[in-house]
């Protein structure tokens, strides 16, 4: 039978019993307040009061503990080292984190940078998560979903393009952005539209997707449009460079993957005595209020995740009703704002 390690000399380790003795209350008492069990008639001053003697004591549950009473654990894992960059999505898990937790759930980030899909999910199982919500940066798999079924996970969740079998599905469709900003350029009479592709290894995957979704609207139109993706760092160097050349591509229109992309061209080509937007529309992505600020004014595509609930309220009633037939939630809404630069 396994021990916990025993503790230093001299240190005491407060449990329940410690709570219980300094707030003046039973342990079931303690062990309703803390564990977040409503099915107890405990009063809100009495819930303060055991709040605070834990506070006070410096004590904590015993999560593993905690997970053998339950029968499961209360442990969500978020593999952040693969979750989307940018404003939008920082937004996004911030606002998951918090409300998980105010649900008494545990958040685990981790990384696992260098394994692929399998491997992933056999690592993420080994913690015994009671839920999993991968992005799209190890595109999970049917086995993977299993492997992490079996391990106890009672709700596996992707965010990215593809739903997965087997997994619920937050489906966050990258390629409508490019389509947005495409189908906003082409309704401005623009036909020779070149798109950034950041050589940012971060951004490799978003920039694929959105390239993407800027071919298919380019495609499924009814014109002669042409789509030239346009390798660009986020260095003055390149964006300069690129302006330098401008003219002997035949664009005219640009768009620049996000508005911070936007920005560096926007005024390289400025700089380069290249008229926008009588000779080059502009659009970017993310609608910043600093692009707003530039003369002209950046065009851009606004984009909002809408889940139909709140995230965490809609993980904690996939992990209470486990075995349901996976859902599919499409959250990413991508609108054209026309300004000045297009």
């Amino acid at each position: 039978m396994s021990q916990l390690p025993e503790q230093p000399a001299g240190i005491s380790v407060p449990t329940s019993a410690d709570v219980a003795r300094f707030a003046g209350v039973s342990r079931a008492t303690v062990s309703y307040v803390l564990n977040n069990n409503t099915s107890g008639r405990i009063s809100e001053p009495t819930r303060r009061l055991v709040r605070d003697a834990a506070t006070q004591l410096g004590y904590v549950p015993h999560a593993a503990a905690r997970s053998l009473r339950a029968g499961r654990s209360r442990t969500v894992l978020l593999p952040a080292a693969h979750a989307p960059a940018g404003p939008l999505y920082q937004r996004f898990f911030a606002g998951l984190e918090s409300g998980l937790r105010r649900l008494d759930y545990t958040v685990l980030q981790f990384g696992g940078v260098g394994l692929d899909a399998d491997e992933a999910a056999r690592t993420w199982a080994e913690l015994r998560p009671v839920a999993v919500v991968a992005p799209d940066g190890i595109p999970l798999t049917p086995y993977g979903t299993g492997v992490l079924t079996r391990a106890g996970a009672r709700a596996v969740i992707t965010l990215g393009p593809q739903p997965v079998d087997g997994a619920h599905a937050l489906v966050v469709d990258e390629r409508e952005v490019g389509g947005c900003a495409i189908r906003h350029l082409l309704a401005r009479g623009r036909r020779r539209i070149g798109v950034v592709v950041p050589q940012d290894p971060g951004l490799t995957l978003l920039a694929g997707h959105r390239l993407a979704g800027a071919a298919s609207a380019a495609e499924e139109s009814d014109t002669d449009a042409r789509i030239q993706p346009l390798p660009l760092r986020y260095e003055e160097a390149s964006a300069e460079d690129l302006a330098a050349r401008w003219r002997t591509l035949g664009l005219d229109a640009v768009f620049a993957y996000d508005d911070t992309y936007a920005m560096l061209l926007l005024r390289a080509l400025q700089d380069a005595g290249v008229d926008v937007p009588a000779e080059t529309a502009v659009i970017g992505a993310g609608d910043l209020m600093l692009a707003r600020l530039l003369r002209p004014r950046l065009s851009s595509v606004a984009m909002e995740l809408t889940p139909p609930e709140p995230p965490a309220e809609l993980i904690d009633r996939l992990v209470r009703n486990p075995g349901g037939k996976p859902e599919r939630h499409p959250l990413l809404r991508a609108s054209a704002v026309t300004r000045e630069s297009s």
